[in-house]
C-alpha cells in the first residue's frame, strides 16, 4: 500500500510530489499521458506573476504572494531557467488608468513589493516599442519568466530521484473506498493508497466525483498563442499586460526565458476537455488585440502557434481542501492563473494538510533537493566544450541546427529519471525542434536516437500521444 497517490503530473502534481519526497513516505505520481507536463503546464505563458491581480483574502492572493519569491531557490536547486524581467500593465486612456490604480491598491493589500504607477514617459524608457497611445502603467519589479514544462520535468525528476514512483499512461478509470484508504483503478493496473491528492487539472472535478458528490465544476477555458523567432525577442524587454477583463489578463506580449517572443492568449470557454486546437479566427483576434500593446510586432516571424486549456473552477478561487465526504482525499483543483506563480506555495500548503492527516512525518536524512546539472552545450566556454567532447564525442555532433543542440544533450535527457520517450518529450527537455524549422531537419534524427537509446523500433516512437505516430513501417 502506498501512503500517498498523486493524480496528475503537471506543475502542481510534480511540485507536491517533490515536496512530499522529503519525508519517509511511499509516494506514487499517476499521469494519464505518456509524459509529465502534458496538459496546462506545457501550454502556459511561463510567467511568475507579482501578485497584484488576485482578489485580497483569496487563496490565489495569499499563495501567489508567497510563491513568487520562492522560485529563485527552487530553480537554482533544480537548474531550471528563470529570469526576473519585471512587468507592465498598460493603460491607453483615463478609464484604464483607474483600473491600474485599483490593481496597485490590490497589490499593496496583497503585500506585493516593488510596485508603482508610472507615466507615459517612464513606460517608454522601459519599452521603446510600446504603442504611442499608452498613457501609463503599473510597473512590478518582481515579475519573472520561466520554462514551465522544464520546471515540471525537473520537479518530477527530483521527486523520483528521492524515491517517488511515476506511473505514465495510467488513466484513472475509477476509485473505490476501501478499509483505511482507496483503490485506484487505472487503464492497465490498480493500486491501493492511504491518501489521494487530486491534481488532475481540467479533470479534477471528475476525479472528485469518483469518491464524493459533486462540489465544484471545472470549466475548460482555451487560450491560443503565437511564438515568434528569437530575432523578434528583443522587441519587448518586460512582460507587458493589457488591462485585465473578466475573462483574463488580456493579450500579453513578452519575451520567453529562451529569447523568443510570446503573444497571447485569448480566452474562450469550451466544453471539450481535450479541445486544444488552434483556430484562424482566434489567432487573427490575438494579432488585432496585440496592436494595443505594440504596432511593431513582426508577425512574419511566427514560427509556431499553440493553445492550452485552463482549469477554471466555478468557485472563483483555488480549491485546496480535504473532501468533506472522503477522508484523506485532498482536492487541489481549479488551479488557473496564477497557479504556476503560486505552485511552490501550493505545494507547501498541501504538505501541511498531509501532516494533519498523518500526524507525524519523518524527514529523510538523505533527501537531495538538487538534481544533476543539465549540460547546455552552447552555454559552455570553448575550453569546457573541448574537454567535454574529449570525454564524450556525442557532444561534438550537432543534431538541431536552429537551437544548436547536441546528440549528447538528447541522450542525457532520455536516460534521466522521468526521462523523455517521445519526440516532444525530448523537445521540451532540451529544445531540438523549438527553433525556426520546428523539427523539420532534426526531427528524424531525434526519432533515430530515441529508438536506439530506448531499444525500440523507429516506427514505435511517437511525436506526443500514443496515437501520434511518425512512421508506419519500413520498406
Amino acid at each position: 500500500m502506498y501512503d500517498i497517490a498523486i493524480i496528475g503530473a503537471g506543475v502542481i502534481g510534480t511540485f507536491i510530489a517533490r515536496e512530499l519526497s522529503r519525508y519517509k513516505l511511499n509516494i506514487v505520481l499517476i499521469e494519464k499521458d505518456n509524459d509529465v507536463s502534458n496538459g496546462t503546464t506545457k501550454a502556459n505563458s511561463g510567467i511568475i506573476h507579482a501578485g497584484y491581480d488576485a482578489v485580497p483574502g483569496t487563496l490565489k492572493a495569499k499563495l501567489n504572494a508567497l510563491g513568487n519569491p520562492m522560485f529563485d531557490k527552487v530553480c537554482e536547486e533544480l537548474d531550471v531557467p528563470l529570469e526576473r524581467i519585471g512587468s507592465l500593465v498598460i493603460a491607453s486612456n483615463k478609464e484604464e488608468m483607474k483600473a491600474i490604480k485599483k490593481l496597485y491598491q490590490r497589490g499593496i493589500v496583497n503585500g506585493v513589493p516593488d510596485i508603482k504607477i508610472i507615466d507615459k514617459n517612464e513606460v517608454r524608457e522601459l519599452e521603446s516599442n510600446i504603442n504611442n497611445n499608452v498613457v501609463g502603467a503599473l510597473y512590478s519589479k518582481t515579475c519573472k519568466i520561466i520554462g514551465p514544462f522544464e520546471l515540471a520535468i525537473a520537479l518530477a525528476e527530483n521527486a523520483v530521484e528521492n524515491g517517488a514512483e511515476l506511473f505514465l499512461n495510467s488513466k484513472v478509470k475509477s476509485i473505490d473506498k476501501i478499509d483505511k484508504g482507496y483503490r485506484i483503478n487505472m487503464s492497465d493496473k490498480s493500486l491501493v493508497t492511504k491518501c489521494v491528492i487530486n491534481c488532475a487539472g481540467v479533470y479534477a472535478d471528475e476525479i472528485n466525483n469518483m469518491v464524493a458528490s459533486p462540489s465544484f465544476k471545472i470549466n475548460p477555458r482555451r487560450g491560443q498563442y503565437f511564438i515568434l523567432d528569437k530575432s523578434a525577442g528583443t522587441l519587448i524587454n518586460s512582460v507587458v499586460f493589457q488591462c485585465p477583463t473578466k475573462l483574463g489578463k488580456g493579450v500579453l506580449v513578452t519575451k520567453t526565458v529562451h529569447g523568443n517572443l510570446l503573444i497571447g492568449p485569448d480566452a474562450e470557454d469550451v466544453e471539450d476537455k481535450e479541445n486544444n486546437q488552434t483556430t484562424a479566427e482566434r489567432l487573427e483576434l490575438i494579432k488585432k488585440e496585440s496592436k494595443k500593446t505594440s504596432e511593431m510586432i513582426p508577425f512574419n516571424k511566427v514560427i509556431t502557434s499553440f493553445s492550452g486549456l485552463r482549469a477554471c473552477g466555478d468557485t472563483g478561487d483555488f480549491i485546496i481542501e480535504e473532501s468533506k465526504e472522503a477522508e484523506k482525499f485532498i482536492n487541489v483543483a481549479a488551479i488557473e492563473s496564477p497557479g504556476l506563480s503560486a505552485s511552490p506555495a501550493i505545494a507547501e500548503y498541501v504538505v501541511q494538510k498531509v501532516k494533519n492527516i498523518f500526524a507525524e512525518l519523518q524527514n529523510k536524512e538523505d533527501f537531495n533537493p538538487r538534481r544533476k546539472k543539465v549540460i547546455r552545450f552552447m552555454e559552455l566556454s570553448d575550453e569546457e566544450k573541448t574537454k567535454l567532447i574529449k570525454e564524450d564525442s556525442t557532444y561534438g555532433r550537432i543534431i538541431c541546427r536552429c537551437e544548436n543542440i547536441t546528440e549528447g544533450e538528447i541522450i542525457d535527457c532520455i536516460h534521466r529519471k522521468a526521462g523523455a520517450s517521445t519526440v516532444d518529450g525530448v523537445k521540451r527537455r532540451c529544445r531540438p525542434g523549438m527553433g525556426r524549422c520546428q523539427g523539420g531537419f532534426c526531427g528524424s534524427k531525434v526519432v533515430e536516437i530515441l529508438a536506439r537509446e530506448l531499444k525500440k523500433k523507429p516506427q514505435d516512437i511517437v511525436k506526443e500521444s500514443k496515437k501520434s505516430y511518425i512512421l508506419t513501417g519500413t520498406n
